[in-house]
């Protein structure tokens, strides 16, 4: 044992053991991917920018909001936290209700997670390119920057990303725990 494990249930002569490792990283990625979720999903911010029609008049003033909703790949951000989320929180009630230790439950889990390690690789690297054109612009095809304007909104989208990234890792680390016990039991 090493320190996260511990013997919990009795199930006729079949004893379980509930690593405390696992719950906890399953909880882990369960609050990291809540919270980035929440924090791009209310990430708003309006600003009046002065744009100009023609040069020789002076410019018109217009109120632009930027919000995740505008953009594809932060919306599917928000709604990958979200299924990650609602996953780790099914996937640690089921196993704090299997009683037996169910193979075929922890392996579906186990393909589970790693999907959402898939899942939640993609959103991130989707929002994150986004962000970066935000926050750099690109000079080759004319996109100029909006973190220098919307700087409160990419403050939201930096935040919400590295959570993301965060709540990924713990999926990850469960993968690769669920690995390494797999090769310890062949050997």
């Amino acid at each position: 044992m090493d320190g996260l494990e511990g013997k919990s249930e009795v199930a006729g002569n079949h004893k379980r053991e509930l690593n405390y490792g696992d719950l906890s990283l399953r909880v882990l990625a369960l609050a990291l991917t809540l919270v980035a979720a929440i924090v791009l999903g209310v990430g708003k911010q309006t600003k009046v920018v002065p744009l100009k029609i023609i040069q020789t008049l002076p410019p018109v003033n217009v109120a632009v909001s930027a919000k995740w909703q505008y953009s594809s790949a932060f919306v599917f951000n928000v709604v990958s936290n979200a299924i990650a989320c609602s996953y780790a929180a099914i996937s640690l009630l089921l196993l704090l209700a299997d009683k037996n230790g169910n193979k075929g439950l922890a392996m579906l889990i186990l393909l589970l997670d790693l999907a959402m390690v898939a899942l939640l690789f993609s959103a991130n690297g989707a929002a994150g390119a986004v962000g970066l054109v935000g926050y750099q612009g690109n000079s080759h095809v004319q996109w100029r920057k909006v973190c220098d304007v919307f700087g409160e909104f990419c403050s939201h989208v930096a935040v919400a990303v590295a959570l993301s990234l965060l709540g990924s890792l713990a999926f990850f680390l469960l993968v690769a725990l669920a690995a390494i016990r797999i090769l310890k039991k062949a050997n």
